[in-house]
């Protein structure tokens, strides 16, 4: 009995286990963004778009992007891109030579809320 018993830790080590590893490394995380964070462009962006590594719920994802004085440019709401469900995107007003802070929340299918921001660079 002890025997089997062993068996059977020692087969859920070498197949449960990592199993349980990937699920637990599932959280949506930004994989890439337009404009890249800490980037200068030229000429200015019409769209911020943000690419994570899981899919999202659209209702509950949302990015932000704020002037120098902390207000919005963004011209409408954050939209999902529905082929991938993994780029989120949204459209900015005309934007002026400056520096601007994309600030990103969002939920991913697997319901982990993962958040960050990144600041990029409209030059002359």
């Amino acid at each position: 009995m002890q025997r089997f018993l062993s068996l059977a830790l020692l087969a859920f080590a070498l197949t449960g286990a990592p199993a349980l590893t990937r699920t637990a490394e599932a959280h949506s995380h930004l994989s890439r963004s337009s404009p890249a964070a800490g980037s200068t462009v030229k000429p200015a962006p019409q769209e911020v778009v943000l690419s994570f590594t899981e899919k999202l719920e659209p209702k509950f994802s949302n990015i932000e992007v704020q002037d120098a004085k902390g207000e919005a440019v963004q011209a409408g709401k954050a939209a999902l891109d529905p082929d991938s469900r993994t780029q989120l995107h949204v459209a900015l007003k005309p934007l002026t030579p400056g520096t601007y802070k994309v600030i990103w929340r969002v939920l991913s299918v697997d319901t982990h809320r993962t958040n960050g921001s990144f600041t990029f660079r409209v030059g002359q």
